[in-house]
C-alpha cells in the first residue's frame, strides 16, 4: 500500500464499512417521527451521539452532527460570535489554523470586527502566553487547532484554553487531526472535528458546545440537531463516523507508537538519503503518523507527480503547484522552506516495507526532477565580490536554483542579490540561506518585484 495521505482522508476504516452496511436498512427513516421506522432511527441516532460525546469527552446534548468538518467549523465560529457580540468584536486565531477558521475570521473582519493572528515558533507552535497578550476585553472568542494538518505539531491547548478561561473568553478547538489518536486536554469550550480524518465516511462532522457557552447559530431557524445544524441527518453516516472512532481509539495505544516510530525513521533517513532537504514541525510534540519535509530545487508539484508513478499517493503544502503559486500560509507562518514541500501522513496498518520502499524510490525521484529543473552542482569562487540574479517572470523553485548556480562565484564576504516577483522567493531566498549557513542581508525595492540580497559567509 503506497497511500501516504491520510491527513487529507483516511481510509474508511473496516468498522465504519460494518456500520454503515448494516444501518442503511435501519436508519433511513425521520428520527423525528413517533412511529415504528422514526423510533429505530432515533435509537441509532441517540446511540451514535453518545459515543461520540464519550470520545470528545463532552455530554451527549452538547455535540450535534453536522454535514462536514469545515460547517462545524464554520458554524461554531459564527454562533459563538453572534452569542457573545455584546462581549466584543474581536477573534483571537493562530496564524497556522486550517483555511476553514481563517476564512471564518476573513468574513468575519470584513463584516466589521478585528482578528488578532497569532504567530508560531519555526517548528509551528504558539504559546499561552502569546494568547494572554492577544486577549482583549473585547474579545469575543479564541481559535486554536489541537494539531497542525501540514507539519504535525502538536499545539498546547490545555495551557491556551487556561488563559483563556480566566479571561472569560471561549476557546474553539479545531481537533480535525488529532480526535481518532485521543480526548483533547484542557477546558476548551466549543470543539469542531471530521470523520473521514479516522477513518469513518466523508460528509460527518462534529460541533461540541459546552454548556454554559452563549451561543447563536446564524441561518434560518431548522429543529434539527437543537437547531444548530439544518437539514435532515445522514444517520447511516453518522453511525459509521461514531463507530470507526470508537474503533480507532481503541487502537490507537498500540498503533501510535508504532506509526510514530515508522515517522521517525522516515525523518531521521531523509537527510541522510538526498541533500538539501529541511524536515520541519516539532521533532517531539507532534502527531504519531505525519512527517513533513521541503527539497532545494525542487519543484513540489513535479515531485507528487513523479512519487505518483513510484506507487506512492502524498501531498504537499508547497508553493510550487500551477493552481496558486503562493506558498503555504503554514510554512510561510513558520518561516521554513516551501518549495519541493512533501508531507507523508501514515495511515493505520501501514507497514515498515511500505515506508522503507518509499525512501528506496525518493532519492532517485528527487534528483530527476532537480535535474529537469538545472539545479546547480558545485562551483568554485570566481573574483567577483558582487552579483545580481535576473530571476524576474520565473516561478518558485527557480529563483533560488538561479542564486544557488552563481553563488559559488562570488567570494567570502561578496554579496548576490536575486530580482524576482514571485512571492514564494520572499520565503524561500532566507530559507535557504538558513539551511547553507549563509546570511540573509534583506529585501531592497526594485524596479520590477523586489531585490533579495544575500551575503557568502563560507
Amino acid at each position: 500500500m503506497g497511500y501516504f495521505d491520510a491527513a487529507s482522508g483516511a481510509p474508511l476504516h473496516p468498522v465504519a464499512r460494518q456500520a454503515l452496511l448494516a444501518s442503511i436498512d435501519e436508519g433511513w427513516a425521520d428520527p423525528a417521527r413517533l412511529y415504528r421506522e422514526g423510533r429505530r432511527a432515533r435509537l441509532l441516532l441517540d446511540a451514535a451521539r453518545e459515543a461520540a460525546a464519550d470520545a470528545v469527552g463532552c455530554r451527549p446534548d452538547e455535540l450535534v452532527f453536522t454535514s462536514s468538518g469545515t460547517r462545524a467549523v464554520h458554524a461554531g465560529i459564527e454562533g459563538v460570535l453572534a452569542g457573545r457580540r455584546r462581549a466584543g468584536r474581536h477573534l483571537i486565531v493562530s496564524a497556522v489554523e486550517h483555511s476553514s477558521v481563517l476564512h471564518s475570521a476573513e468574513v468575519f473582519e470584513a463584516s466589521g470586527g478585528t482578528v488578532t493572528q497569532v504567530p508560531v515558533s519555526r517548528a509551528g507552535a504558539v504559546t499561552p502566553g502569546q494568547y494572554a497578550e492577544a486577549l482583549r476585553p473585547d474579545t469575543a472568542l479564541a481559535c486554536l487547532q489541537s494539531a497542525n494538518h501540514e507539519v504535525g505539531t502538536v499545539q498546547p491547548v490545555a495551557g491556551v484554553a487556561e488563559v483563556c478561561r480566566a479571561a472569560g473568553v471561549p476557546l474553539l478547538v479545531d481537533a480535525a487531526q488529532s480526535l481518532g489518536w485521543g480526548p483533547v486536554e484542557g477546558d476548551w469550550s466549543v470543539l469542531t472535528a471530521s470523520a473521514h480524518k479516522w477513518g469513518g465516511p466523508s460528509g460527518v462532522g462534529l460541533l461540541a458546545v459546552r454548556k454554559g457557552v452563549r451561543f447563536a447559530p446564524q441561518g434560518p431557524s431548522d429543529e434539527r440537531e437543537s437547531g444548530r445544524a439544518a437539514g435532515f441527518e445522514n444517520i447511516p453516516a453518522i453511525v459509521a463516523a461514531a463507530a470507526s472512532l470508537r474503533a480507532v481509539r481503541a487502537e490507537a495505544a498500540e498503533e501510535a507508537p508504532r506509526l510514530r516510530e515508522l515517522t521517525e525513521r522516515i525523518r531521521a533517513r531523509v537527510p541522510e538519503l538526498v541533500p538539501d532537504v529541511e524536515v520541519v514541525g516539532d521533532p517531539v510534540r507532534r502527531l504519531p503518523g505525519i512527517v513533513t519535509f521541503s527539497c532545494l530545487y525542487v519543484d513540489g508539484e513535479t515531485l507528487l507527480h513523479e512519487l505518483d508513478r513510484a506507487g506512492f499517493s502524498v501531498s504537499s503544502g508547497s508553493s510550487c503547484t500551477s493552481s496558486t503559486l503562493t506558498p503555504s500560509h503554514v510554512l510561510k507562518a513558520m518561516g521554513v522552506l516551501s518549495e519541493g514541500n512533501v508531507r507523508v501522513s501514515l495511515p493505520p496498518g501501514t507497514s515498515a516495507e511500505d515506508v522503507e520502499r518509499f525512501l528506496a524510490v525518493l532519492p532517485e525521484a528527487v534528483a530527476g526532477v532537480r535535474e529537469k529543473l538545472g539545479a546547480p552542482s558545485p562551483r568554485t569562487a570566481g573574483p567577483e565580490d558582487a552579483l545580481v540574479v535576473d530571476a524576474l517572470g520565473k516561478r518558485c523553485p527557480i529563483p533560488v536554483i538561479e542564486l544557488a548556480k552563481v553563488f559559488g562565484d562570488v567570494p567570502v564576504g561578496g554579496t548576490v542579490r536575486v530580482l524576482a516577483d514571485d512571492e514564494a522567493a520572499r520565503l524561500d531566498i532566507p530559507a535557504w540561506c538558513e539551511m547553507r549557513g549563509q546570511e540573509y542581508v534583506g529585501e531592497e525595492p526594485a524596479e520590477r518585484g523586489s531585490a533579495y540580497v544575500v551575503r557568502r559567509l563560507s
